[in-house]
């Protein structure tokens, strides 16, 4: 994982806006990381900053009849900085469903407070996942986004173009390798075999969204459209001989380390 940097600046408001939402609700974050367009690796300049991180309660917190909320969140701010965390245990719920935000997340080239449980959290997830799972997730975003931001469209706001590219690369890596993607964009693009034409087009829109504010519309790109519709229908997972239970069922695995985690454990 190639660690991308982080103005000296930045990374200290980011410090302190999870030092703060970690005292105002009596946490300790164990792991915290960006998501989103920076960490994917096509930011514009103006992109904010999509923190994200895992925390854990004091063991007592745990151990009552009633399950409390499992979700912090901070707004952005003026720094263009918002929060989202996950408990450990809704973490390790999802960890078990093969939910790749999580995966993304765990291999961010951007990480703001670290520590040894992230990599056996991602060794747990690589182990465990479902290709099935990770097919089906990535698959329905790239429909999702061709559907309602490009199909049809006389204009097209081109970011979003990138918001189908991504997953269907991503989709392309698990029909192939049966195994999570990488998260960087260009890790993909230099790993996966794309026609010339719709790989010209595509480095040059990231090249574009990279260096431009606010990144408007314009006339649909042909040479996308016409791969994004072709690998929609190849890569459909219900076409795809995937097996239907995940790789090794690591539930024990993930019920030690959770409570190593939150203190009922050595």
């Amino acid at each position: 994982m190639t660690q991308v940097l982080v103005a000296d600046d930045v990374r200290a408001h980011i410090a302190a806006r999870l030092a703060t939402a970690a005292a105002e609700e009596g946490v300790r974050i164990i792991y915290a990381a960006e998501s989103g367009s920076r960490a994917w690796g096509f930011p514009s300049p103006d992109s904010d900053y999509d923190v994200r991180f895992l925390y854990a309660h004091p063991r007592e917190w745990y151990v009552t009849l009633a399950e409390a909320r499992d979700v912090i969140e901070r707004p952005e701010d003026e720094q263009r900085v918002d929060l989202a965390g996950w408990d450990i245990r809704k973490a390790l719920r999802l960890l078990l469903r093969s939910n790749p935000a999580l995966y993304e997340w765990l291999v961010s080239p951007m990480v703001y407070v670290d520590s040894p449980q992230r990599a056996e959290l991602k060794a747990l997830f690589e182990a465990h996942a479902s290709p099935r799972a990770l097919a089906h997730h990535y698959w329905s975003i790239a429909r999702g986004q061709w559907r309602a931001e490009v199909a049809g469209r006389t204009e097209v706001r081109l970011k979003k173009y990138l918001y189908v590219v991504r997953p269907l690369l991503c989709l392309a890596w698990v029909a192939e390798r049966q195994s999570p993607p990488p998260m960087s964009i260009d890790d993909l693009l230099c790993r996966l075999a794309l026609p010339p034409a719709p790989r010209r087009a595509v480095e040059a829109l990231l090249g574009e969204k990279r260096a431009t504010p606010g990144l408007g519309t314009r006339p649909p790109i042909a040479e996308i459209d016409a791969w994004a519709v072709a690998e929609l229908e190849r890569l459909d997972p219900d076409r795809l001989a995937f097996p239907d239970a995940p790789r090794l069922d690591m539930r024990g695995e993930a019920d030690r380390l959770y409570r190593r985690i939150i203190g009922l454990a050595a």
